[in-house]
């Protein structure tokens, strides 16, 4: 299995699904097999959600923020590398995440392999309607913490500018590659530059803008930051339409496959013939992260 952790397009995918889901849906349950998975003071996490609903979800970067209908409540839930959000109505089932290797390509057939509640189901919560949400995390790296509207305040300004946000300036983008001697995937991947981004659209969007991966940052001229400025909106954009990348099985809410590896130009693709000049995509480490690039495309 490839273990990928959620960027901002699968987890705007599954910000989506589940505010069709889950809203306005009172809370009459939480079970909680992994402590360490709540960050915060246990009994005031569950004090803040039980009996209550989820009135709005929202995301910033891979950050999920579920807003509680107690006012300048949140509860924060991060995915991290396996985590799954799993809503089971009273029949079927809708993932939001990263899937496991015996789940299947139909809603039926995936609740009926993955048995919920299974032994990476360490979160669970009840609504009043029966129908269920499960938090599934095979590696435990996920976590969920509630908090008040200031802290929630505090936690956002660790986050940078997002490729799809009204801020999201060609001005403003400049500003995070001049006079820095860092190599420019490293800064696409500094959540507090730029958030959302991660390994698989780091990639992708330098492919598409023709720079290599390790090139230092204070070496690009203008017209190289405009092309990678205007690649990470039109890539995320895409991946958002197409619900996202995995290389595992992934259902949405109608029991489709969600998935934008077919469009992918050099993420996972080592070995292989460029699409565009069929020399061979090499594979380095920038960042202390496994990056492809074709050494003909990208200077």
């Amino acid at each position: 299995m490839i273990k990928i952790m959620p960027e901002l397009p699968e987890v705007e995918t599954i910000k989506n699904d589940l505010k069709e889901k889950i809203l306005d849906k009172k809370i009459i349950k939480i079970t909680c097999r992994k402590r360490k998975i709540v960050k915060n003071n246990f009994n005031f996490f569950l004090n803040t959600l039980i009996g209550n609903k989820f009135s709005n979800i929202k995301r910033i970067g891979k950050l999920l923020i579920f807003e509680i209908n107690r006012e300048n409540l949140y509860l924060l839930i991060h995915l991290k590398m396996t985590g799954q959000l799993v809503y089971c109505p009273s029949r079927g089932i809708v993932a939001g995440g990263h899937s496991y290797p015996e789940q299947k390509n139909t809603v039926e057939s995936a609740a009926e392999a993955m048995c919920l509640p299974n032994k990476y189901s360490h979160v669970i919560f009840n609504f009043a309607d029966g129908s269920n949400l499960f938090f599934n995390d095979m590696r435990q790296f996920g976590y969920f913490k509630t908090v008040r509207k200031d802290e929630l305040e505090i936690i956002k300004k660790n986050f940078g500018i997002e490729p799809l946000a009204s801020n999201f300036k060609l001005n403003n983008f400049k500003r995070i590659f001049i006079k820095r001697k860092a190599p420019v995937k490293a800064l696409l991947l500094n959540q507090k530059l730029i958030a959302g981004i991660g390994n698989i659209y780091a990639d992708e969007i330098l492919f598409s803008a023709k720079i290599k991966p390790d090139r230092r940052a204070d070496s690009l001229t203008g017209g190289d930051m405009e092309k990678i400025f205007k690649a990470g909106k039109l890539i995320i954009k895409k991946a958002i339409k197409h619900r996202g990348t995995t290389f595992n099985n992934y259902i949405d809410a109608s029991g489709r496959k969600g998935n934008y590896s077919r469009l992918l130009k050099v993420y996972k693709r080592e070995g292989e013939q460029c699409l565009i000049c069929k020399n061979i995509i090499k594979k380095i480490k920038v960042a202390g992260r496994g990056t492809r690039y074709c050494p003909k495309c990208q200077k």
